[in-house]
């Protein structure tokens, strides 16, 4: 019987998804259009299961205008636990989401879902869910080669890398590394907490943050088999100590790269050489207003396509981005200016393709606020236009034309 249910899936599934993306791609609408994909905590934060439910039913999902601004919801997507990161395969065609709980299946891992995306509806059709090998993933990346999905695991203290099959659903892991150590603080770093993982351009190399080990970590990655192995040297330590490296930013060039410190509510520079895999801190500066005395809690880093600007958020009391200028020759920042995000706990945002708008989910206010950027002078500009969505934490965009 098994072996028919599989023989079935093989044979029925690519012909729904045959049918699935033909009704969608009939559909796709002008340029300049995205469908923009919220993630959500759907059982409180930081896949704690006994919090109380936060009214969210999973992943969101939304139809934008580049040009014109303009925002209109398209409801649930996908039902899902704690999808409180998602992605999108380089062909447009597949979503995956980290489900942020720590028991899985069994203690100790979460989980990783696909979808297929339809194009007309935004509306997305759940394939199938693998464990991700360690407790609350936070973070999910899909190669440039669309073959492999990567997934950072916080309490895990893990990375883990999964194949991609030709429908779009996920295989079993075909690597998985366990951090080791700690770092100075001992309530925050008493041990490894892998919390983001992406690829470098040419595919050749995946960067890690681990908030536990103050740690920039580099793996080479073997894009045939799906294999991490650790770079010569293996990482960067950040400096100070106890600082809690949260996310990374490549900048345009490859000269440069950013990472934004969640326990220092700072963002660290460093010049990198991507042939070899490593980087030089150069530079830290502050996210945070100045005399400003509340928890320190950042969260996002991104830098505007034009390589010119780049954008923090700051959770804790500040709720608010901060808006860098980067020095083209050196890549260190200056202060532009500190904006509220008009919300409570600015989990993460995302800078439209198109370079015009940005987008901010704050979490603890339910809502999504956009915000215009002035190309010449970097700075934000509210729209006045807000989201209401559950405990929004990722914004993804996919162009649908």
């Amino acid at each position: 019987m098994a072996k028919l249910r599989s023989a079935l899936s093989r044979v029925v599934l690519p012909l729904i998804l045959s049918i699935f993306f033909n009704v969608g791609a009939a559909s796709a609408v002008d340029g300049g259009k995205y469908l923009v994909y919220i993630g959500t905590y759907t059982l409180g934060t930081d896949g704690q299961e006994q919090a109380k439910n936060t009214g969210s039913k999973g992943i969101y999902v939304y139809r934008y205008d580049a040009e014109t601004g303009d925002i209109a919801p398209l409801g649930v997507a996908g039902e899902t636990t704690n999808p409180s990161w998602v992605t999108v395969a380089p062909n447009g065609r597949f979503l995956y989401a980290v489900n942020e709980v720590g028991n899985f299946r069994g203690p100790n891992s979460g989980g990783v879902s696909a979808f297929a995306i339809d194009r007309k509806t935004g509306k997305l059709m759940f394939l199938n869910e693998v464990a991700s090998r360690g407790a609350d993933p936070c973070y999910v990346a899909v190669d440039k080669s669309g073959k492999f999905v990567l997934v950072a695991n916080y309490t895990g203290g893990s990375v883990a890398v999964f194949p991609i099959l030709a429908d779009g659903q996920l295989g079993e892991a075909s690597d998985f590394i366990q951090h080791t150590g700690h770092g100075a603080d001992p309530q925050r770093q008493e041990g490894p907490h892998a919390h983001f993982i992406d690829l470098s351009p040419d595919n050749r190399l995946a960067f890690v943050d681990d908030l536990g080990l103050d740690e920039l970590l580099a793996y080479k990655f073997d894009n045939t088999k799906g294999t991490l192995t650790p770079n010569d040297p293996p990482f960067t330590k950040l400096d100070p100590a106890g600082s809690g490296p949260r996310h990374f930013a490549l900048h345009p060039s490859g000269k440069f790269a950013y990472v934004i410190s969640e326990m220092a509510g700072t963002v660290t520079v460093f010049s990198s050489d991507l042939a070899a895999g490593t980087f030089r801190q150069k530079q830290v500066i502050s996210t945070l207003p100045a005399g400003y005395k509340g928890p320190k809690e950042d969260a996002e880093i991104e830098i505007a396509p034009s390589g010119k600007f780049l954008y923090a958020s700051n959770r804790g009391d500040a709720n608010s981005i901060a808006v860098f200028r980067i020095n083209q020759q050196d890549g260190e920042l200056s202060l532009i200016e500190i904006v509220p995000t008009e919300g409570k706990t600015p989990r993460s945002f995302a800078i439209d393709p198109s370079g015009k708008s940005l987008l901010v989910a704050n979490e603890n206010s339910d809502n999504i606020v956009a915000f215009r950027i002035d190309q010449k002078t970097g700075r934000l500009t509210s729209t006045g236009k807000v989201m209401h969505v559950p405990a929004p934490v990722c914004v993804k965009f996919l162009k649908i034309d």
